[in-house]
């Protein structure tokens, strides 16, 4: 057997194991209890059980070890892969719920991403997603409290500034470069999710935020699933406000700024 390095893994390490009969698996591991890795295996067998998501199958999982298969790829996009990716998540996005939330809590991050049942996505939203994060924050002294106070201040504001969609939509909640593989023109996985049923929204203004993709994705996915006006001038600021408090929390630093610039542009 071997064992090699790979790259990325926020909760643990992630190793490429050749096992001597030469299957090869992709494992990541926790140093310490609570990591969560078995959340991290029940999203990633709920995407692949109920979505045509291309997602590593799980071999083993308990705590502090995910051991999956091993997707080819590289996280370098063509137009084409991009396009393909808009079709890949547009059609997980048809996928439907009677209300916004989940039947259990999940992971962002390796961060709990509370997810009770509710029939309001602007209430899931402020309370169960930009309250919830804020305040965790400020608790462990990430967050200024000044941006805390601004923060509240904006959420009695969200029923005026954020639609109700028709219809709760399955996400995959954290669409991040590194969180997608590709090989050529074709989406060949997706990594690390966060799943929930939300806004679509809330996943494409992630994809903004950090570039994942660009026009071509874009493109496709507004031909798939029009994007409603006032997306980009407004609504795309106010979804980014939840990673940005998920990076806060993770690392601080210059997320606490980009914050800081998000809540100006959005005059609060």
């Amino acid at each position: 057997m071997s064992i090699q390095p790979l790259g990325g893994g926020c909760v643990g390490k992630v190793y490429k194991i050749r096992m001597a009969d030469g299957m090869v698996y992709a494992a990541k591991y926790a140093e310490r209890g609570g990591a969560g890795l078995d959340r991290e295996a029940f999203m990633l067998r709920y995407l692949r059980d109920h979505s045509q998501l291309p997602i590593p199958a799980v071999i083993f999982t308990d705590e502090r070890l995910l051991v999956m298969q091993l997707i080819s790829g590289t996280s370098r996009f063509s137009d084409a892969a991009q396009r393909h990716a808009a079709e890949l998540l547009a059609d997980l996005h048809a996928i439907a719920a009677s209300r916004f939330g989940f039947g259990r809590d999940t992971l962002i991050g390796g961060l709990n991403q509370p997810n009770p049942w509710n029939d309001s996505w602007v209430t899931f939203f402020a309370e169960h997603r930009l309250g919830y994060m804020a305040d965790a924050a400020l608790q462990e002294g990430r967050l200024p409290r000044q941006f805390h106070r601004q923060l509240h201040a904006l959420i009695p504001r969200l029923a005026e500034l954020l639609p109700e969609p028709d219809q709760p939509s399955l996400l995959h909640g954290d669409v991040w470069t590194t969180n997608v593989l590709a090989d050529g023109d074709s989406i060949t996985g997706f990594l690390d999710p966060a799943i929930y049923f939300g806004h679509p929204e809330i996943v494409l203004a992630f994809i903004t935020l950090f570039n994942t993709f660009g026009v071509p994705f874009f493109e496709r996915y507004h031909q798939l699933r029009p994007i409603a006006p006032g997306f980009w001038e407004v609504r795309r600021d106010i979804y980014n406000l939840y990673p940005l408090m998920v990076h806060v929390r993770l690392f601080g630093g210059g997320y606490v700024s980009s914050v800081g610039s998000v809540l100006a542009r959005l005059g609060v």
